[in-house]
């Protein structure tokens, strides 16, 4: 889906479709809600709200299927997704020793993310922990990438007399773009040096 068709349906149908597509692609939804937060469209406290609790019962499903599926699902579709079953095995045992905090880790840095909770439900962890040591991290994490996206919003507002719409929103979403990309894999690669190798 492209960027104008996700911001058109979050301004139409705001947040029936903010949870859902939350659920599948938190983080940079989180940034486009905050740009539509800045212009009036989507309301901060509730948008707020949606995208914690859109961003936990993503983890939620991503739990259950290392809960129920394990191997069989990482065989056939963790390819898509960067995961290996050795991967996950090598994660699940430094899980079971270190849970809340590789969790928690793992939870704000978004590339090894679905390995991280992955491993969780593969480790067995209770369910009530694992949603404590979930939503405790996405509070922060979903505030920050609200801001980012309020605060791009602003700035577009500022400047929106001198530049085209299309041009200021495109350019903002490919700098931000960079930018989370480049911080998530060096703090991902960091983290995987440190604590799976």
């Amino acid at each position: 889906m492209q960027l104008q068709e996700i911001i058109f349906f979050l301004t139409t149908y705001k947040y029936f479709f903010l949870f859902p597509v939350t659920v599948i692609e938190g983080p940079i939804i989180t940034v486009i809600a905050g740009f539509l937060i800045s212009l009036g469209i989507l309301n901060p406290f509730v948008a707020y709200i949606v995208v914690v609790v859109g961003d936990v019962v993503g983890d939620i499903i991503y739990y259950a299927i290392g809960y129920y599926g394990r191997e069989k699902f990482i065989k056939r579709w963790g390819r898509f997704i960067g995961v290996t079953v050795e991967r996950a095995e090598s994660l699940e045992q430094h899980f079971e020793k270190h849970s809340g905090k590789t969790l928690f880790v793992g939870k704000l840095s978004h590339a090894v993310g679905a390995v991280v909770i992955l491993a969780a439900g593969m480790a067995k962890m209770p369910f009530w922990k694992f949603v404590w040591y979930t939503t405790l991290p996405s509070l922060p994490k979903s505030l920050v990438l609200l801001f980012i996206g309020f605060y791009f919003g602003q700035a577009y507002v500022t400047i929106n007399s001198y530049l085209n719409y299309t041009t200021v929103i495109m350019t903002a979403a490919a700098i931000l773009f960079i930018v989370i990309y480049f911080v998530v894999k060096k703090i991902s690669k960091n983290y995987e040096e440190k604590h799976i190798n």
